[in-house]
């Protein structure tokens, strides 16, 4: 398809790559900043615009893959003669409902459930990808453009998609988060945290085959309050992590008594 990428960011990034790669033709790509849009345009062999006036208006497929609160002010700009095409957004915690409150009859969204960044290519083979549809005929074309892309894709609507993006704020960003907290007290006492990254990579192979419940080890799993005191302690220099440690103590030996 004849498509025009509207961001040049993580997930636009990835995305325009596994595009190309399964055939497609991304005929453009904008951003607000042109040195972005250029950058990605050039790999995806397109042009960049950072003008919502230069954005194409005969592309079968926008794809809009901008934060969510850029949506509100660039959508009714774009929508403008180009209101005929099918548009999809790709956000996670955004309902489909924002296209028809802007007159469209062809719309959508295509979520590609993931962590992405610029500099790291993923298999987008492996990442699902969550559609939601205005009917049919656009079903089916989102369904033939992201089955081009990945053998991992589901209908999920807005309801769903809202907590399927919660969901992903547990399982990677706070998970990520825990990463850091590990760093630092490592680093704090002259120890690399390359020394977790077989423990971490355990603890996720884990979870393909165990349900997270069973899959859970550790003092808080008995509630072993003679090591958790010793841990919390040991965690007065850090009023945060300690609090933290805390209440993620309780959810893992309450979460383990259900």
């Amino acid at each position: 398809m004849k498509i025009a990428l509207i961001g040049a960011g993580n997930l636009a990034t990835n995305l325009g790559r596994a595009l190309v790669e399964a055939g497609h033709t991304v005929c453009q790509v904008y951003s607000r900043t042109l040195a972005s849009a250029e950058t990605l345009a050039s790999k995806l062999g397109s042009r960049g615009v950072n003008s919502l006036a230069e954005v194409v208006s005969d592309a079968q497929l926008y794809i809009v893959a901008l934060k969510d609160s850029a949506l509100d002010e660039v959508l009714p700009v774009l929508l403008k003669g180009r209101s005929q095409a099918l548009w999809v957004h790709t956000a996670g915690s955004v309902p489909m409902s924002v296209w028809p409150a802007l007159g469209l009859k062809h719309y959508g969204v295509m979520y590609p459930m993931q962590t992405f960044s610029k500099a790291r290519e993923v298999d987008f083979a492996e990442i699902p990808i969550f559609l939601e549809a205005s009917g049919k005929m656009e079903m089916d074309i989102l369904k033939s453009v992201a089955t081009s892309m990945s053998h991992r894709v589901y209908e999920a609507d807005s309801e769903q998609r809202r907590y399927l993006h919660l969901s992903a704020v547990f399982a990677c960003n706070f998970a990520n988060a825990m990463y850091t907290a590990s760093a630092r007290l490592l680093e704090e006492h002259g120890l690399s945290f390359e020394a977790m990254l077989p423990l971490i990579d355990e603890t996720a192979r884990k979870v393909h085959a165990l349900h997270p419940v069973e899959a859970q080890t550790g003092p808080a799993v008995r509630y072993d309050r003679n090591v958790i005191d010793k841990h919390l302690a040991m965690l007065d220099g850090h009023p945060l992590y300690k609090e933290l440690y805390e209440l993620t103590s309780r959810m893992i030996y309450e979460s383990r008594e259900k």
